[in-house]
């Protein structure tokens, strides 16, 4: 943008500021989220940020810009938040930039809308914010653009001092939680129905996830074509990511009265769960667990995780989403996934947090998940604390949409 067309814009949105809060209108937000709908976490990050909106900015009038919003997410959503409309087909989303008054770019892996949020400040010069995501490449035109944002909240303090260290300087720059842990949304029956199935009680089992170095989209996405590179690595590591976990599956059945359910987070890893998992216990323990055949959405995820007496295994949203309703999880991660799960140790769960690449950590997973297993109250005080910390925070955060809204 030149500087005569920014002055302009930026003299426009202060006029329709003005004008705003002269009449007396509600605020309006439109959201840029929902990234994919074959991913659970991915799905999370909308309902999470649309809840926290709904929460501490009631009076805001919000519209959702997704990517993708298929496969039953559009249903759940709206069944959720009546009030939100979707914004879809470019009529819509003109609308949606000249109504409204700030952009929020949702939580997500990077800056995902990166063109959209520039399209925004391009042709609308009203303020915009990033929430909770994670960097880990940065170019010239990305540092401007976030340093045109009001705020830059990064979801793990590796990613926040990546983005200072390399030039963002939005006036806001803080941690800032992956928006998913405000998830709130409930498929009790669903849920109910298939614990019962199962013969799996509330309180009384442990959920599981697993997966590959590099989720084999191919598979699930007709768009995405074979990975020749990330199948080889995904096929050279698997047994060495996965022998931790199932280790920990055994020494859970074997020495506590739990069962242990297997569950996705996207919908590639109901094979990789049973394959790598399942398939491969003892016997005498395969009896007590239960592998999950079908994907799920994130509704029933949230009440079948809210029901158990704790997550673990290699995987970030479901643990999100699970400490966001008091529920412990333990994170495995490796280099693959992004500095993403260093955000367990910014909120207080650092010795819940085990690097897969580091050999001298992978022996400590299965004791960490047994001690967990066994004292369920002393595990449940903690992720309160982490929840009560991530809490803080969103109250915080929010302020600062708050602000830039000037209400």
């Amino acid at each position: 943008m030149n500087r005569r067309a920014f002055i302009t814009n930026a003299l426009v949105a202060a006029l329709a500021s003005s004008s705003r809060a002269a009449s007396g209108r509600s605020p309006r937000i439109v959201l840029r989220s929902s990234w994919q709908t074959v991913n659970i976490g991915d799905i999370g990050h909308t309902p999470g940020v649309l809840a926290l909106l709904e929460k501490h900015l009631p009076e805001a009038e919000v519209r959702l810009w997704p990517s993708h919003v298929d496969n039953g997410v559009d249903e759940m959503l709206r069944r959720r938040f009546p009030k939100v409309p979707i914004v879809q087909g470019a009529d819509a989303i003109r609308a949606a930039l000249g109504e409204c008054d700030f952009l929020l770019h949702g939580s997500g892996p990077s800056f995902v809308a990166e063109k959209d949020v520039a399209r925004w400040h391009r042709e609308t010069g009203k303020p915009f914010g990033i929430y909770g995501i994670t960097v880990g490449s940065l170019g010239a035109a990305t540092i401007e653009l976030m340093s045109a944002a009001r705020f830059a909240f990064f979801r793990d303090s590796v990613s926040l001092q990546f983005a200072k260290d390399n030039g963002v300087r939005s006036p806001v720059m803080e941690f800032g939680p992956d928006g998913a842990f405000a998830v709130d949304l409930r498929n009790d029956a669903a849920a109910e129905a298939f614990l019962r199935a199962n013969g799996l009680e509330e309180g009384k089992f442990l959920c599981c996830l697993s997966r590959l170095r590099h989720t084999p989209y191919w598979k699930v996405k007709p768009n995405v074509t074979f990975d020749e590179k990330k199948h080889a690595r995904n096929e050279a590591m698997k047994e060495h990511d996965h022998a931790p976990i199932r280790d920990a599956v055994i020494a859970v059945v074997r020495e506590t009265p739990l069962k242990v359910l297997l569950c996705p987070e996207d919908a590639t890893q109901m094979a990789v769960g049973k394959e790598m998992l399942y398939d491969k216990l003892p016997d005498d323990v395969k009896g007590r667990v239960v592998w999950r055949e079908k994907y799920w959405l994130t509704d029933e995820a949230v009440s079948t995780y809210v029901r158990s007496a704790g997550i673990f295994g290699s995987e970030m949203h479901s643990p999100i989403m699970a400490v966001g309703n008091g529920v412990p999880a333990i994170v495995c991660r490796f280099m693959e996934q992004t500095s993403k799960g260093i955000m367990w140790r910014d909120i207080g769960l650092g010795d819940w947090l085990f690097d897969l690449d580091d050999e001298a950590q992978i022996p400590r997973v299965a004791p960490a998940v047994l001690a967990m297993a066994r004292d369920p109250a002393g595990a449940k005080a903690k992720a309160a604390r982490a929840r009560d910390f991530v809490e803080k925070r969103q109250r915080e955060t929010m302020g600062a949409l708050r602000q830039a809204l000037g209400v």
